[in-house]
């Protein structure tokens, strides 16, 4: 079997609302560049990448892997992300490993999760993800914690979530505390507590606001302030877990990460860690080191939620409910329409490969709309109600 093209498409699906945070904006929309890997002998793997318009980048790596093995990752490994340091990028190779081991369920009749190991739990759940909104389906924007604090008791009612996430660093940080203070009374002490201002806080900031957490019990403190250095120095003066999707999101980093105390839970992510294989390698590197792992979400449509869920659905030590961003969106462009919460979690697709396909009708009409929208990762994530701001790191 050799792969023997590459087709990309970049598509848009509509939010139920526009996200708000420390950097900007997420404008009512999120896109993704769908990728699918095409066999000499018919058979499609499926791969999705985010951070914009991926489609250029993905066809100078085409090149590299053509008259490859799908089975054969180590060398497709080597040849995309370790020849050329300049072309090297971790999230595009992860969406072509996605794609490969998407085949390679196919021609084994096969899902994904059997060729990371085999699942080890049938669903995985998922979390309540709160960013402060504006356009609300109801109206209006996210002013208050009282406004976010309903909203997650709407998320715990309707989907049976049971843990949250407050995309921090957008409010004034002692409203953004009051968010998790008021989740805490209105859900109850079992309910999961977590907070990520992506580093935006300085350390001071950090540190006052995670002393201020303490007594919430909260599951964990994700990326407080910036960098290693930061967590680090947060990390001496909180009596709560740091976690982490930012310091370190690479392997060349986990090194020193581990040395310096830095963290305590590494958030997976398919891109960041070199696809569903390089996630397995994380867990094994975590689970040397007693650190937890999670999951990270990075604004996903179905196929790459599918990937991650055969992926978390391998893990024994993944016990925390994962990121998603999915509640948010509106449609999806899988067959089938989008994936469905039950209880709070989403069960591991059937099916060979990721089991999921793509709705031919759902890809035009939501590549007509990205041709419409626009890539605004091009734009900064600009708010437009703050048409002059910009994000300074640690100046609150």
């Amino acid at each position: 079997m050799k792969i023997i093209d590459l087709k990309v498409r970049c598509v848009a699906i509509p939010l139920n609302a526009q996200l708000r945070h420390n950097t900007g904006v997420h404008p009512g929309y999120f896109l993704r560049t769908i990728l699918e890997v095409i066999t000499d002998e018919g058979i499609i793997g499926l791969g999705e990448v985010g951070g914009g318009d991926q489609r250029a980048a993905l066809m100078k790596l085409k090149p590299r892997i053509l008259g490859l093995d799908p089975f054969h990752l180590e060398i497709i490994k080597l040849k995309v992300l370790r020849s050329i340091y300049y072309l090297s990028n971790s999230r595009l190779y992860a969406a072509i490993e996605m794609a490969c081991l998407d085949i390679q369920g196919k021609v084994l009749n096969r899902p994904m999760c059997d060729l990371l190991g085999g699942k080890v739990r049938d669903e995985v759940p998922f979390i309540a993800y709160l960013f402060w909104r504006y356009d609300r389906p109801s109206g209006g924007d996210d002013k208050t914690a009282e406004d976010l604090a309903e909203y997650c008791v709407e998320l715990h009612e309707t989907l049976g979530v049971n843990a949250m996430k407050l995309k921090a660093g957008v409010m004034k940080p002692e409203e953004e505390a009051r968010v998790l203070e008021l989740c805490r009374d209105k859900l109850g002490d079992s309910f999961g507590l977590r907070i990520d201002p992506n580093g935006v806080w300085s350390v001071a900031t950090a540190i006052k606001i995670g002393q201020r957490l303490e007594d919430l019990g909260i599951e964990y403190f994700e990326d407080p302030s910036w960098g290693l250095e930061g967590n680090a120095a947060v990390r001496k003066q909180v009596r709560m877990p740091i976690a982490t999707n930012m310091y370190p999101a690479k392997f060349d980093d986990l090194g020193p990460a581990i040395r310096m105390g830095a963290v305590d839970i590494v958030l997976t992510d398919l891109h960041y860690w070199e696809g569903p294989k390089g996630v397995k390698d994380l867990v094994a590197v975590c689970r040397t080191f007693n650190m937890g792992v999670a999951m990270h979400s990075g604004a996903e449509f179905g196929i790459e939620l599918a990937a991650m869920i055969h992926t978390a659905a391998t893990i024994p030590t993944m016990t925390f409910a994962g990121d998603a961003h999915y509640h948010y969106l509106t449609d999806d462009i899988i067959q089938g329409g989008l994936l469905q919460y039950e209880n709070g979690a989403i069960k591991v697709p059937e099916g060979p490969g990721l089991g999921v396909a793509l709705d031919e009708y759902k890809m035009e009409k939501y590549e007509r709309y990205y041709e419409q929208k626009g890539d605004y990762y091009a734009r900064f994530h600009q708010d437009p109600k703050r048409p002059d701001w910009f994000p300074i790191v640690g100046s609150i």
